[in-house]
């Protein structure tokens, strides 16, 4: 992988705000802060042309990333009330937060994939109760005094719940309106269901969102009982990104790069790794809870460290890691009130050889 955003990574390094970049002729990178956040910022695109703006991932709402979304736009010598069309890759606040604000003041349509717009808060969460995340937490596995500090409580979303209802449904493939370039929208499953990533092969570029970063692996977890199997999807998707080997990267966080292809390939084996130690971390005699196999794996910080909600994120992970297992047919779930997870014949065979490869602890 080769960084081409050099000065974005120089800030990133010093844990500053990167410069409003031109990226190519008409293509403008805009970074918009994310308040108490260690992603720090969202970077949106601006395609600038005669006919208006079309702008990718407009960023949180709040009075510092309108206020910067308007110095990017200055400075590439625009508005906000020529901004004619937002393109959201996924709904997540970081993403999606100031696109209704940015409705009300340019009358611009907003776009994303009709998948996607189902997974608004307003609409997944609004008629739920604590009590059923809860209960989906304790069937996980989780002790009855952690799932207190990781229940979600739909009251406290009240604020996402505004985020807007999209204008228009963009389908994969769809070419999106932003003259002088073919930017067709590559939907991505996996972060979101709806993730999509835009491609425009005359300028070789490829906005990513947050489908692939170049330094950290996006989070793909399972946060309820019908979030599908989001890791085999993910990994699908990153395979079809390889096939954009030759263009530069332009992704929704951090800074841009080259190494499309390779870059994928360093997560696809990240989520085999990680499988692979799940596959080890279950009790071969009488299966695993998802919360006991979670402490039992390798994180960045150390279980100890994670609490309340990043242990919720570290489940989420390790859900979506055993339905992906389950798919493959490596592991199977049993029980209802408490769900575990058993090995397979072939899951067994596999965690064996997992083993083998690993250098003994010693005793």
């Amino acid at each position: 992988m080769i960084v081409t955003g050099t000065a974005q990574q120089q800030a990133w390094q010093r844990r500053e705000l990167p410069p409003v970049e031109q990226v190519r002729d008409d293509v403008w990178s805009v970074p918009v802060p994310i308040p108490h956040n260690p992603l720090r910022y969202t970077l949106s695109y601006a395609f600038v042309n005669d006919g208006g703006i079309l702008l990718v991932d407009p960023g949180w709402d709040t009075p510092e990333g309108r206020a910067a979304l308007e110095a990017g736009l200055n400075r590439a010598g625009a508005t906000v009330s020529d901004i004619t069309g937002v393109v959201v890759t996924h709904v997540h606040p970081d993403h999606h937060g100031l696109s209704g604000w940015l409705r009300e003041q340019s009358g611009a349509w907003i776009g994303m994939h009709p998948v996607e717009a189902q997974t608004l808060p307003v609409r997944v969460w609004r008629d739920r109760q604590p009590s059923d995340d809860r209960g989906w937490l304790i069937r996980h596995g989780v002790p009855d005094d952690e799932a207190s500090a990781m229940t979600v409580d739909p009251e406290q979303l009240r604020g996402v719940f505004a985020m807007a209802e999209p204008d228009r449904a963009i389908e994969d493939g769809d070419l999106l309106p932003a003259a002088g370039h073919e930017l067709r929208a590559v939907w991505t499953p996996g972060h979101t269901p709806g993730h999509l990533c835009l491609h425009d092969p005359g300028d070789g570029i490829l906005l990513t969102g947050d489908h692939l970063l170049p330094r950290i692996s996006p989070n793909i977890g399972v946060h309820s009982g019908n979030d599908g199997d989001p890791l085999t999807a993910y990994l699908a998707s990153l395979e079809q990104t390889a096939k954009f080997a030759s263009d530069e990267a332009l992704p929704a966080h951090e800074y841009r790069f080259r190494g499309v292809g390779e870059r994928a390939a360093e997560l696809i084996h990240h989520h085999e790794e990680r499988s692979r130690e799940i596959l080890s971390a279950i009790d071969p005699r009488t299966g695993s809870t998802a919360w006991a196999i979670a402490a039992a794996l390798t994180w960045s910080r150390g279980w100890p460290a994670l609490h309340g909600m990043m242990r919720r994120m570290a489940l989420a992970e390790t859900v979506a890691h055993l339905q992906h297992l389950d798919a493959l047919g490596s592991v199977r779930p049993f029980g209802a009130v408490s769900v575990r997870w058993q090995l397979t014949e072939i899951g067994l065979n596999a965690a064996v050889r997992e083993s083998e490869r690993l250098p003994q602890r010693p005793s």
